[in-house]
């Protein structure tokens, strides 16, 4: 009956213009992936592996050993095998025997893993306990190729791999989820205004109550007290629609590749701004003439050829362009901004320029942040 109500509630309630999911503005404190790591050693290589790396060697010697058998680290050769990482992400709510994908990646001088096998690795979380096993062949999208003069060829990186489903979970991540009165949602980006509108939205479909904004990040909802009914509870819920309130005014500059992105609740005021550029070319050439000697005697004047004289050229050509200027009237939208702008030629370092000289005179209404 309950859970009627909640579908009734929620189908009742029209959803807002341009509004998204709660799925997609937020997540669920407690509910999130955990990170694994863990040490072993690759074989099967192609002659692509540490060579005669020691530490390969002591992985080698000390995994033989765990089977029962007595071997010394300089009777190993490491050409085919390779010591590697290997990561995953153990998702939420992953229960014991159920598959992870896992990426392995080289720690030694390994060329490349193509064609590889990762031998069982446990799968350690920050505190030190295993969650996992991993184990299998690997999937190379990279190739290497070296010749015998030096010669190489690279594509893509062949020293990282995957094994898909190669990790078998051997323990499970406590979760808060069926065990708290509340739910906490957290947004992915605070804001104090969506964080009101969002406990607003889920008061509304489910009733008065229901949910309290705690700050700008978090809001609190209140869970069913029978814990069947929290999936079909949150299923409900994430699919909310929430009519976020707009972003902060910012404007993103990177520095690198000349790249500015204007958020469109950037406004400036009244301001003048005058763009125009000076060139000043220097051209040096030299002037080649024949020299002459002159001689005169016997009533009589004779003119020799003599060495070349070379006379220095040097021409100042100055260009100046029309000063461009363009006036910035009270609250200018976005769409204004950027056509004054583009209608003066600014190159992407002038509108940079530009950009940084409106926020110093304070016309600017927005953040600019330099990436």
């Amino acid at each position: 009956m309950r859970r009627a109500l909640l579908l009734a509630a929620l189908l009742a309630c029209a959803p807002p213009a341009f509004a998204d999911r709660l799925k997609d503005l937020a997540t669920v404190a407690g509910v999130r992936s955990n990170p694994l790591v863990g040490y072993g050693v690759v074989v099967g290589l192609s002659g692509t592996g540490d060579g005669n790396s020691q530490l390969t060697q002591q992985s080698m010697q000390s995994l033989i050993s765990r089977l029962g058998l007595s071997v010394e680290t300089g009777d190993l050769k490491a050409k085919n095998a390779a010591a590697v990482m290997v990561t995953a992400d153990l998702p939420p709510f992953l229960k014991i025997g159920q598959t992870l994908d896992v990426t392995v990646s080289t720690v030694g001088q390994a060329k490349s893993l193509k064609g590889g096998t990762l031998l069982m690795t446990p799968l350690m979380g920050a505190d030190g306990e295993v969650y996992a096993i991993a184990q299998g062949n690997l999937v190379v999208g990279g190739l290497g190729v070296e010749g015998r003069d030096g010669s190489s060829l690279t594509v893509n990186i062949p020293t990282v791999g995957r094994v898909p489903r190669g990790g078998m979970v051997e323990k499970m991540v406590e979760t808060p989820f069926l065990e708290t009165d509340h739910l906490v949602l957290n947004l992915n980006r605070g804001d104090f205004s969506t964080a009101a509108a969002v406990a607003e939205g889920v008061n509304r479909t489910f009733g008065p109550d229901v949910a309290v904004a705690l700050d700008g990040t978090s809001i609190r909802v209140r869970a069913p007290a029978d814990p069947a009914q929290r999936v079909s509870f949150m299923s409900l819920l994430e699919n909310v629609e929430i009519d976020p309130a707009p972003p902060v005014a910012k404007v993103v500059v990177n520095a690198r590749t000349g790249t500015v992105v204007i958020g469109g609740t950037v406004k400036v005021t009244p301001a003048a701004v005058t763009h125009g550029s000076l060139t000043i070319r220097v051209t040096e050439d030299q002037r080649v003439s024949q020299g002459a000697s002159v001689v005169v005697g016997n009533n009589a004047t004779v003119v020799a050829p003599g060495d070349p004289v070379v006379t220095p050229d040097s021409r100042v050509q100055v260009v100046e362009e029309p000063a461009k200027a363009f006036v910035f009237d009270p609250g200018v939208s976005l769409s204004s901004l950027v056509d004054a702008i583009n209608a003066v030629g600014a190159s992407p370092s002038d509108l940079v320029a530009i950009l940084e000289a409106l926020r110093e005179a304070g016309a600017l209404r927005a953040e600019l942040v330099v990436i």
